[in-house]
């Protein structure tokens, strides 16, 4: 039996990005029953790939009772309902085998990894309060994507003078803001700028200078997407919600090393059981923003463990 239920999750603060702002996470949570096993997977929709909660929901009641892994993921394109369904299979595969999902897929066990934690768009005051508030972390992402961004990236410089700062712009500059914008990315430190223009217009970015690395998101979901990626990016960020599960980010993830792309794992806003699973594809990666859990005021029990710094492995009895 394969069951959608609908979650909602609040959050500890108002988040928001160059596309606007919420106050809960809403996902849906995936349980695959059989022989007395449950396995559970979580998805995030997104409407930026015109995904909602009804339509992602009503993918996967579409799929025929009894359908095997394999043949589910043959059957739904790469995105939420894919993501959330290919988790549960692997949850469900592992409980059944009394192991761990790591260990069928014959990867070496999981450690933490060190992950970004994010600060939303907002004023510079209430930006360098917030980098004030978390300068103890040693990875910042902050939230921009407005022609006007330059005083918010100086006020969290200010108020986190030691933090490693990633820049995601979600597809909010032009190439002439972000050609204005690059020196002073390098001279304020950035180690990373995500996806400057959109994806629609990320042709501008071949031969542009590139000081500080640049990171595909929305160009990239699953390894159908690398041949348009060629000269424009440095590294692409993995997120299940768009590889379509598990299974193809591990896919995407060797293929993009292969083409001497760096990895970054990155992930929407939802619960621990939707961040377990990308801590494996997260392994070695060169940038980690599995933060999800940490915007929440409420999450799964148990939870994933974060300390100041890092993600740790999920227990078997969140998820794997």
């Amino acid at each position: 039996m394969i069951e959608v239920l609908r979650d909602t999750f609040k959050l500890a603060e108002v988040f928001t990005i160059s596309r606007g702002s919420r106050t809960e996470a809403q996902v849906l949570t995936v349980q695959i029953t059989r022989g007395g096993y449950v396995g559970r997977g979580e998805c995030v929709p997104y409407a930026r790939y015109n995904e909602t909660l009804d339509s992602v929901a009503a993918e996967i009641v579409a799929l025929p009772e009894g359908i095997d892994h394999k043949a589910a993921l043959a059957a739904l394109p790469a995105g939420a309902a894919r993501n959330a369904v290919d988790c549960a299979f692997w949850d469900l595969a592992a409980k059944q085998a009394g192991q761990r999902v790591w260990e069928l897929l014959d990867l070496p066990a999981p450690g933490p990894m060190m992950t970004a934690y994010t600060l939303s768009l907002d004023t510079p005051d209430a930006m360098e309060a917030s980098a004030r508030r978390h300068a103890h972390r040693p990875l910042l992402k902050i939230k921009l994507g407005t022609p006007d961004d330059m005083p918010r990236l100086e006020a969290v410089r200010r108020g986190a003078p030691e933090a490693r700062i990633i820049v995601d712009a979600n597809e909010g500059w032009s190439a002439e803001v972000y050609s204005e914008l690059a020196p002073h990315l390098l001279r304020l430190g950035v180690a990373l700028v995500e996806q400057p223009l959109p994806a629609a217009e990320d042709e501008a970015l071949i031969g542009m200078a590139r000081p500080v690395p640049v990171c595909a998101d929305e160009s990239c979901h699953d390894r159908g997407s690398l041949p348009a990626l060629r000269g424009k990016y440095d590294l692409v960020n993995i997120k299940l919600d768009k590889t379509g599960g598990l299974t193809e980010a591990l896919a995407l993830r060797d293929a993009a090393r292969a083409e001497g792309y760096g990895v970054m794992v990155g992930c929407m806003v939802g619960s621990s059981l939707a961040m377990a699973p990308a801590v494996l594809v997260a392994q070695g990666a060169e940038v980690v923003d599995l933060d999800g859990p940490l915007l929440l005021a409420e999450d799964r029990q148990p939870p994933l463990d974060y300390d100041a710094a890092c993600v740790h492995p999920p227990v078997a009895a969140l998820w794997g």
